[in-house]
């Protein structure tokens, strides 16, 4: 029946992303209230736990997709052209989303500092896929599609080491100690970094050049590989995932252009199953009855407090214009790395793992809700400004502003 959901769904988002194109409905939203709907909590046509294989296995692929997309979307050369401000909210935004997340966790929830701490880690990045409609609107300034473009495109790859090392502190990994788990990080890097590297040596010698048909086949053969290795050694699948995206797009940017929309859909694909599996895992007793009014307060200040704070110290002194800061500043939503690290933690066995998985979940649902029913209404905000969209040119874009604009899936899709 999963199955079948699934494609029922899928065709229906289809038929009506157009119409989501223009209007606050979400592609995303369907699957998560159809899965919600479908889930054991209501109709019982989709049966699922959260530690069956099928949630584990499906939500690890997934995010193995977004991690190897997400770096090919932010080469090395894309970063060097500009900089400036995606680094500021890298750099300096997502810690302190981070930290403002875990202070609030602590004094409103009560978490312990360490189970805070890694609350803050899971909701820190933003969901390259689910910006997509801001990104990919020419109204909306050049800067800021790219500030959104770049920040949640490499934010991913940047909290995955913090969520590690705080769930192995706080008893996640009891057969891995600092050392094994750094071993793993590092190792996950080096193999991200050298296998693309030699696969794209063979490609370019005369008799072993891939036919132009073919090209997307080569970042797929790629990615597969790195998989591959990475279970073989146990190196940390998901920083190879993303080592090896990055490396394609700076070493081979000719396959980054293939494979562009092949591996957007593919990724989209397996986003839109694990956000069903998701909604199917959510049950009315799990909003009503197992979170209480603070964790409510909480998942809402997430949103409203802890980015926009973050964002509003690091764009000082940046130029960009009020309207431009508030855009960035709301529009972070929380996605499907959150939704696999809060599984990561779920299936770790820590003390407080329901209670943060919980949290989790109600804050990437309040996002998804929030952030796909407003993206509309703030790009119609800059298209009645004129000057803005394409011709603001204060820093150079990458040609990937993300998925195309009729291909609608997440808060950023309204």
């Amino acid at each position: 029946m999963l199955l079948l959901s699934f494609a029922v769904l899928l065709l229906v988002a289809m038929l009506v992303s157009e119409r989501a194109h223009r209007t606050v409905l979400s592609t995303a939203v369907l699957f998560l209230v159809g899965g919600f709907l479908l889930g054991d909590g209501v109709l019982g046509v989709v049966d699922v736990e959260a530690g069956d294989p099928l949630v584990s296995t499906l939500a690890e692929l997934a995010l193995f997709s977004v991690l190897f997309t997400d770096g090919m979307r932010v080469g090395i050369r894309d970063l060097r052209r500009a900089w400036r401000l995606p680094g500021r909210a890298l750099l300096l935004g997502l810690p302190l989303t981070l930290a403002v997340t875990a202070v609030l966790a602590h004094y409103l929830v009560g978490l312990p500092w360490l189970e805070a701490f890694l609350l803050g880690a899971v909701l820190a990045p933003t969901d390259p896929v689910f910006a997509a409609a801001i990104v990919g609107r020419k109204e909306v300034p050049r800067r800021l599609r790219h500030l959104l473009n770049v920040e949640s495109g490499v934010n991913d790859g940047l909290a995955l080491p913090v969520v590690l090392v705080l769930l192995a502190a706080a008893g996640g990994r009891e057969d891995a100690n600092g050392w094994m788990l750094l071993e793993e990080i590092a190792l996950g890097v080096v193999v991200g970094v050298v296998v693309p590297l030699v696969v794209l040596w063979l490609e370019r010698r005369p008799f072993l050049m891939a036919t132009r048909a073919l090209q997307p086949l080569v970042a797929v053969s790629i990615g597969l590989l790195v998989l591959a290795v990475c279970q073989v050694t146990h190196a940390n699948l998901f920083l190879g995932a993303f080592a090896a995206g990055i490396t394609v797009a700076s070493a081979g940017p000719e396959l980054r252009h293939e494979f562009e929309q092949f591996g957007e859909l593919v990724t989209e694909l397996l986003k839109l199953a694990a956000i069903l599996v998701f909604g199917a895992l959510i049950t009315p007793d799990f909003l009503f009855e197992e979170i209480p009014w603070t964790g409510w307060v909480l998942a809402v200040m997430a949103l409203v407090v802890a980015r926009p704070l973050a964002l509003l110290v690091s764009f000082v002194r940046t130029g960009l214009s009020r309207k431009e800061q508030v855009a960035a500043m709301w529009f972070g939503p929380k996605g499907f790395a959150s939704v696999v690290y809060g599984l990561l933690v779920l299936e770790s066995g820590i003390a407080f793992a329901d209670q943060l998985f919980h949290l989790t979940a109600l804050v990437i649902v309040l996002s998804i809700l929030a952030h796909s029913s407003t993206d509309v209404l703030v790009a119609r905000q800059f298209a009645e400004e004129p000057g803005t969209g394409a011709s603001q040119e204060d820093e150079t874009v990458p040609t990937a502003d993300g998925f195309p604009p009729s291909m609608r899936s997440g808060p950023g899709d309204g």
